[in-house]
């Protein structure tokens, strides 16, 4: 992992000394580098001119990009862990509890602990389901699918569930194929913390926690037996920390 910005070696020296940075920081003063890759911010003046739009490339091992993820607001940005999340679901998972629910595993997780105004972050359920048992999926006719729903504080937006591809089974008692989801499966909502002026403010110099809550309504069945419905309540604390407005001694700021 290696991080790119237009400030100068000095600049990354002094901030990568006061967060504890281990990874490599590349300093393009010039922004020959951010230019070259087409992510030059149009809108950024003054200090700020030459600053890169935020966000990740993620190449393999022979340096071809695979994927990008990019804002074009300079407050919105997307953490390493959601990054993470999204390449390496498994690896990703700052926050994990196990939640009891019948005839089925249930472990919540986010990628991040703490983030700062205008971070995205994920939520996830990950359900694993015993042999031969199998939960509907959304969109199936005549049969109660698995539905998440969340409910967030006005400092965090929440994008659709990310529901993972279904699988046909065949059902024959009936004669019917119906979407179902068997084995093991995550839902994943993306979040998206406020960077209003005023909720920045708000945070103080100690932050805030805030919880996003919800519920997962399934019914499971198995080869023989659909039991009753049943909703499990769900919830996620979030820490949101101020931002550092903490600059570089004079001598070496941008101008």
């Amino acid at each position: 992992m290696a991080a790119i910005s237009y400030d100068s070696t000095a600049i990354l020296k002094d901030f990568a000394e006061r967060h504890k940075i281990d990874y490599s920081l590349l300093a393009d003063p010039e922004s020959r580098i951010i230019t070259s890759y087409g992510v030059l911010n149009p809108e950024a003046t003054g200090m700020r001119k030459g600053m890169a739009l935020p966000g990740y490339y993620y190449a393999d091992r022979e340096g071809i990009i695979r994927e990008q993820y990019f804002e074009t607001n300079y407050t919105d940005r997307f953490t390493a862990n959601n990054v993470l999340a999204k390449l390496f679901p498994e690896l990703a998972e700052e926050v994990n509890q196990r939640v009891a629910a019948p005839h089925l595993g249930l472990q919540l997780s986010q990628s991040d602990r703490a983030v700062a105004p205008g971070n995205r972050l994920t939520l996830s359920v990950q359900a694993a389901l015993p042999q031969d048992v199998h939960v509907y999926a959304p969109g199936v006719k005549g049969y109660k699918p698995i539905q998440l729903e969340l409910r967030a504080p006005p400092e965090v937006q929440l994008t659709p569930p990310i529901y993972p591809t279904s699988k046909l089974l065949y059902l024959g008692a009936i004669k019917e194929e119906v979407p179902v989801f068997e084995g093991k499966f995550r839902i994943t909502y993306d979040a998206k913390t406020s960077a209003d002026a005023e909720f920045i403010k708000s945070l103080g110099t100690q932050g805030r926690t805030v919880t996003v809550s919800g519920q997962l309504s399934y019914q499971a069945c198995d080869k023989t037996t659909c039991y009753l419905p049943t909703s499990i309540p769900v919830s996620w604390e979030l820490m949101i920390l101020p931002l550092d407005r903490q600059r570089s001694p004079e001598a070496i700021q941008h101008k």
